[in-house]
C-alpha cells in the first residue's frame, strides 16, 4: 500500500496543484518500486538463508549418524563375539 505523500500548502501554492500532484505521484511510484525491489530481496535471501540451512542440517544430520553408527556396529561385534564364545563354551560342556 503506498504512502499517499503530501506536500505542504506553500509548495502547492508555489508550484501549482498539477505540478505538485505529478510530484506526489512520483513520489508514490519509487515508493512503490522500492517496496517491490526490497520484497524481492528479501525473498531472494530468504531462499538464500533456507539453503543454506537445509545443507547445514544435512551435514549434521550425517555426522550425527556417522558417530552413532561406529559404535553400534562395535558393539554388533563384540556381542556377536561374545555370544561365539558362549556357545562354544556351551558346546564343549
Amino acid at each position: 500500500m503506498p504512502v499517499a505523500a503530501k506536500l505542504s500548502k506553500l509548495f502547492y501554492d508555489r508550484l501549482g496543484e498539477q505540478i505538485a500532484d505529478e510530484l506526489v505521484g512520483w513520489f508514490n511510484a519509487v515508493d512503490l518500486t522500492c517496496r517491490s525491489d526490497l520484497r524481492e530481496m528479501k525473498a531472494l535471501n530468504f531462499s538464500r538463508f533456507d539453503s543454506k540451512m537445509e545443507q547445514r542440517f544435512a551435514e549434521q544430520n550425517a555426522l550425527i549418524e556417522r558417530r552413532f553408527a561406529e559404535p553400534t556396529r562395535g558393539l554388533f561385534l563384540s556381542w556377536a563375539a561374545q555370544l561365539a564364545l558362549l556357545v562354544g563354551s556351551l558346546a564343549r560342556a
